[in-house]
């Protein structure tokens, strides 16, 4: 049975209460995509719920705004709060699923979460110590959008040694 679920939906199974999940990034960049499909297989063949993450602020692309980096202790991002950019994150969420594997799986159990922030540190407050594996994507080049704003998968992989997953 698939349960697609927000936190809003359940706020009492906070994500880092639960242990042996399968916590994939989501956007629908190629890496993205092919993320998705991996952390999928992954969820299906060792049993695990999937928890799919799409985390928004107002500096990140498609929310608007302007991102830049800090005084050397890593990136400013103007957020803001507001349900608009909340519901944008959980359909651009489908959409990648829809991309990436024909929808949202029926048979996984999934859940939808979309907290606000900066993408890297989001992600590994997400992910507990106790089984959970965290699977983003990547691209191969250098973009300068990569120069400006950093790696998430770099990011995650530093600070969650032997639980992150990268795929191209």
């Amino acid at each position: 049975m698939t349960a697609m679920l927000t936190a809003d939906d359940r706020p009492e199974q906070a994500l880092g209460g639960k242990c042996g999940r399968v916590v994939v990034g989501v956007d629908d960049t190629p890496g993205g995509l092919a993320a998705l499909r991996w952390a999928v297989e992954l969820a299906r063949s060792a049993d695990m719920p999937l928890v799919a993450v799409r985390v928004w602020a107002l500096g990140l692309p498609r929310h608007g705004g302007l991102r830049r980096r800090g005084d050397g202790h890593g990136h400013v991002v103007f957020t803001f709060r507001g349900a608009e950019p909340r519901r944008e994150a959980i359909q651009l969420t489908k959409k990648a699923f829809r991309a990436a594997v024909g929808g949202i799986p029926p048979d996984l159990d999934v859940t939808i979460e979309t907290p606000e922030g900066n993408p890297g540190p989001a992600l590994t407050q997400l992910v507990s110590s106790c089984g959970d594996v965290l699977v983003v994507g990547t691209a191969s080049s250098h973009s300068m959008k990569r120069l400006l704003h950093g790696s998430v998968s770099a990011y995650c992989y530093s600070r969650l040694p032997g639980q992150v997953s990268v795929v191209r």
